[in-house]
């Protein structure tokens, strides 16, 4: 058996308002799980035979968790001037018709994993694109580091160019046998992912919810009321919907492992529908920015018991940091004369998106049993932070300053099943 124990401060949440910190910790790992973690006064006599790595000036907490992000859009983040439509049509879907070649999925799956270890980010929902083989070379990529990883091919038969459509039958055939091959294979989970209303027909919608209702342990992921002109488009293609979220809803996709990306423009019936049937919405702050989406309203969805993630969404999104992620969550809720404040952000970031994932069995934070997946945040990565962090008298203006001056040159380590897999 192999047992290895980290010393440092060391946060994690067992409940969203029960963090738990140690200012001097030590957190053990055997084999690839957690084995227990608490104070070092307490626990240092059990470790004194073990491998012991002992770290100054850092905090260790829970892998992040990213609930919705697009690993072909990997070329197209940063890219010039455009709202949502007019981005998809003029950078995204140019870019995904390269994934038909295997070697240039490998290669963009390749650097998108390690992209995320660097951040921080140990699991994450993933966007493939129509072609079998980009969800394929995606979960290779994280078979070979061992990540939980979350992934699906995007069923898309209209309004976008020829070569990203499949068909009704194709997007079935090729989604389940998908399925078969990587659902629950090691660490790998399978989403389906028809990528939003305005690019499949009502019989792709209903074939998506068949395939949800043959494989009812996989998870459902698409985009929901991101922009105005987007729900516009949609209403205009099923007129006979009450709502954008109804289409969906129509086709059986909403349930308890269905996340909608964005909802940024929901009624209070789209709040409390989403909440009765368990399902989620991902809250996407940089991409919501970046693409002039408009300002998620956090209120209104804890208002109705909505439950709600946070995520990249690289490539809207402009940064694989959870870190700068939630930097532009807390703006966004300024913005809307609301407060999120850093445990609650943390919490969201953690255990808040393993529990939307149902995956807060396995992952999230440090019960004893759980899948070893941690990082190693460097308190002092910049002299800005460094000399902010020295100021800060409490946990929370810590976690503050984090979360607020922190990206990847704050990720010192990132630990997959309890291995190392990026040391900055």
């Amino acid at each position: 058996m192999a047992i290895k124990a980290f010393r440092s401060s060391i946060l994690h949440f067992k409940t969203e308002g029960e963090a738990e910190y140690f200012d001097d910790g030590i957190l053990v790992v055997e084999n690839d799980q957690i084995k227990q973690v608490g104070r070092a006064e307490e626990l240092l006599d059990s470790v004194k035979d073990l491998d012991l790595t002992v770290y100054e000036n850092k905090m260790i907490m829970p892998g992040f968790i990213d609930t919705h992000i697009h690993y072909p859009q990997v070329d197209v983040i940063a890219s010039y001037g455009e709202q949502l439509l007019d981005w998809l049509n003029n950078y995204t879907f140019p870019t995904e018709i390269q994934f038909e070649d295997p070697a240039f999925a490998k290669d963009t799956a390749e650097f998108f994993i390690d992209e995320l270890l660097k951040n921080g980010t140990t699991t994450a929902l993933v966007f493939g694109t129509k072609h079998k083989q980009s969800v394929d070379a995606f979960f290779e990529a994280s078979s070979q580091r061992n990540t939980r990883m979350i992934c699906g091919k995007v069923m898309m038969n209209r309004n976008a160019p020829d070569d990203l459509l499949d068909d009704v039958q194709s997007s079935y055939d090729d989604s389940q046998a998908l399925i078969d091959q990587w659902h629950e294979n090691g660490r790998q989970l399978y989403a389906v992912t028809p990528r939003f209303a305005i690019t499949s027909t009502g019989e792709q919608l209903q074939k998506a919810g068949e395939l949800l209702k043959n494989n009812p342990s996989v998870y459902m992921q698409t985009h929901l009321s991101e922009n105005k002109d987007e729900i516009a488009f949609t209403m205009e293609l099923f007129p006979e919907r009450s709502s954008y979220l109804d289409v969906y809803d129509h086709y059986g996709l909403l349930g308890s492992r269905s996340v909608f990306a964005h909802g940024v423009h929901l009624e209070d019936a789209d709040f409390q529908r989403l909440a009765e049937t368990q399902s989620s919405i991902s809250f996407c702050p940089t991409s919501n920015l970046f693409l002039g989406s408009g300002l998620f309203n956090l209120a209104a969805a804890e208002r109705f018991n909505t439950s709600v993630s946070v995520a990249t969404d690289v490539g809207g999104g402009t940064s694989f940091s959870m870190l700068q992620t939630l930097n532009e969550a807390y703006k966004i809720c300024q913005l809307r004369n609301e407060k999120l404040d850093a445990k609650k952000a943390f919490y969201m970031a953690t255990l808040g998106n393993a529990k939307t994932l149902q995956l807060d069995d396995k992952i999230g934070n440090f019960e004893s049993g759980k899948e070893a997946d941690f990082v190693v945040v460097d308190l002092q990565s910049t002299a800005l932070m460094k000399r902010k962090q020295s100021k800060c008298k409490t946990l929370d203006e810590a976690l503050f300053s984090l979360m607020i001056l922190g990206d990847d040159r704050a990720i010192s380590e990132t630990y997959v099943a309890g291995e190392q897999v990026y040391k900055k």
